[in-house]
């Protein structure tokens, strides 16, 4: 049987669009669930699937700009809210989704797409790379602490309400988002309805209400956390840990005072932060790193929808050239050998230096990983001695890739 997969037209084609991935868990988005998610996906970003007159699947693209290494933005598409119905599985319906949505995305000019894998098994065979880790941290409240030979406290934190936290907190953010690579963009329809919005229907069991803490320094709004109490029963025994949602800081002096007043809060037994990045100084900072629980886990994938473009748009540790014969099977228009020189990536007939495929490029594109490990991986072959480690010094990073939230 031939299933057709279109952009969406309206409303009540991205409901049950959206709603194809919302069957595993549980969710059946309703009028207003839809309305407002409309605001950050319109229909025409998302995909659906039809089986005759039935939608079976989807699959959505955010318009975000993405932070790269340079710093630079380069407009990328946010992959997100991507399901087929159980009743359609394994009859090449994603496949056919993710077809249209890629050819989509190059038309739009998005020269790069990105997401977080629910299971990342899949994204690998449509060109996706891992590009960076992140890390979970559990700390109890006991052992919470900042180190000696640290400065003293500094500054003030208060709780501010949703109209204030709109007014201060993304302009943070956004300071932070232009010289970290991995954050995207976020739109103020994105605070109200993702980051700020509070719905008590939205909560998960035993969590309480969204906390907003503005920290200021010599005065002035240096830096922000978002978070909140959660209590559960661990064998009739009541429990309270704070889970952190976002916490920054302008500086090192903002965010290792917007952990401290994290950590001094009372009535509370454990921390708890997700998608941190692997080089966090709190690492560093803590009293005792070794009560600190961290795991680490797969963070964003990234795909080069058009490798030059894409190369093109970010920026480069060291002068220098190197030649890239790229395979991409899913998108045969990136295949071929492309030189990279002066920041700018051309074709060329020039012999190469390394073999890779497309997704080798995305694990490599935010600095979160090195042509050598992935040569050490077999994932990448060297054609010319000492390649990988002069790509290495052009694509270098001083800081870990980061986004800082699922989407």
């Amino acid at each position: 049987m031939a299933y057709r997969v279109r952009r969406c037209r309206s409303l009540e084609e991205l409901g049950p669009a959206v709603g194809a991935i919302g069957h595993y868990f549980g969710w059946v988005p309703s009028t207003e669930d839809v309305e407002r998610f409309s605001k950050l996906l319109p229909p025409e970003r998302m995909h659906a699937a039809f089986d005759g007159g039935d939608i079976v699947g989807g699959s959505g693209a955010f318009s975000f700009e993405l932070t790269v290494p340079g710093p630079a933005a380069v407009p990328c598409a946010g992959v997100t809210v991507v399901g087929v119905l159980p009743t359609h599985r394994r009859r090449g319906i994603l496949s056919r989704m993710m077809r249209a949505q890629l050819d989509d995305v190059r038309e739009r000019g998005e020269p790069v797409a990105a997401l977080f894998a629910s299971e990342e098994v899949i994204y690998g065979r449509f060109g996706y790379g891992m590009a960076s880790l992140t890390l979970a941290m559990s700390l109890p409240r006991a052992s919470a602490g900042l180190g000696v030979g640290l400065p003293g406290s500094a500054g003030t934190v208060r709780f501010v309400d949703g109209p204030e936290a709109l007014a201060s907190f993304p302009r943070i953010y956004d300071r932070l988002r232009r010289e970290t690579p991995g954050f995207m963009s976020r739109s103020r329809d994105w605070w109200e309805s993702r980051r700020l919005h509070d719905d008590p229907d939205d909560r998960s069991a035993g969590a309480g209400p969204l906390n907003r803490a503005l920290l200021e320094l010599d005065g002035r709004p240096a830096g922000y956390a978002l978070f909140r109490h959660v209590r559960t029963e661990e064998s009739g025994a009541r429990k309270h840990r704070l889970q952190v949602l976002e916490a920054f800081g302008l500086g090192h002096a903002a965010t290792r005072e917007i952990w401290r007043f994290l950590f001094e809060i009372d009535w509370i037994e454990e921390i708890r932060a997700r998608l941190l990045p692997v080089d966090h100084s709190l690492q560093l900072q803590v009293a005792r790193i070794g009560r600190m629980d961290l795991r680490v886990d797969h963070g964003l994938w990234v795909r080069l929808v058009d490798v030059g473009p894409a190369l093109s748009a970010r920026g480069y540790a060291a002068d220098g050239r190197v030649t890239f014969d790229v395979s991409d099977a899913f998108c045969p228009w990136n295949a071929g050998i492309w030189t990279l020189a002066s920041g700018v990536a051309r074709r060329t007939t020039r012999a190469p230096d390394l073999r890779l495929d497309v997704s080798s490029l995305g694990a490599v594109y935010l600095g979160g990983f090195s042509f050598a490990q992935l040569v050490r991986a077999g994932l990448v072959q060297e054609a010319r001695r000492g390649a990988a480690a002069r790509a290495d010094a052009m694509f270098a990073s001083d800081r870990a890739p980061w986004c800082p939230e699922m989407f």
